[in-house]
């Protein structure tokens, strides 16, 4: 009797991770939609056990000129975040110029929901 290769680890779920991707120029009229983008991929996700905490991945190194709007994207970002049961946003590929911005405006390591994800 043959049963044939079982397809990926036997006992291993396979694992998509929760992406939001921002790219281009980020302005203020774009904020509401991102932070809708997030509540819909918060809301249709839940950890494993359903107890774990959701993370999301938020890449930013798409975005051309960073400034003050993508600050308060992110800032935002990060109140949908913890509003919606406190999943945790982690900030990828993160331009030099946005991540001195978050630090002068403290959101480099004063938010617990935000946090600048190891490269």
């Amino acid at each position: 009797m043959s049963f044939g290769h079982p397809a990926g680890l036997c006992g291993v779920d396979a694992m998509t991770p929760n992406v939001l991707v921002l790219t281009g120029r980020i302005t203020r009229a774009d904020v509401p939609g991102l932070c809708a983008r997030l509540e819909a991929l918060v809301s249709g996700t839940s950890g494993a056990s359903g107890t774990e905490r959701v993370v999301v991945d938020c890449d930013v190194g798409g975005v051309v000129h960073p400034g003050l709007a993508v600050v308060e994207a992110v800032a935002r970002l990060g109140l949908v975040a913890r509003r919606a049961g406190g999943a945790e946003l982690r900030l990828r590929n993160v331009p030099a110029e946005l991540g001195a911005l978050l630090g002068l405006v403290g959101l480099a390591d004063g938010v617990d929901t935000i946090r600048t994800a190891p490269e």
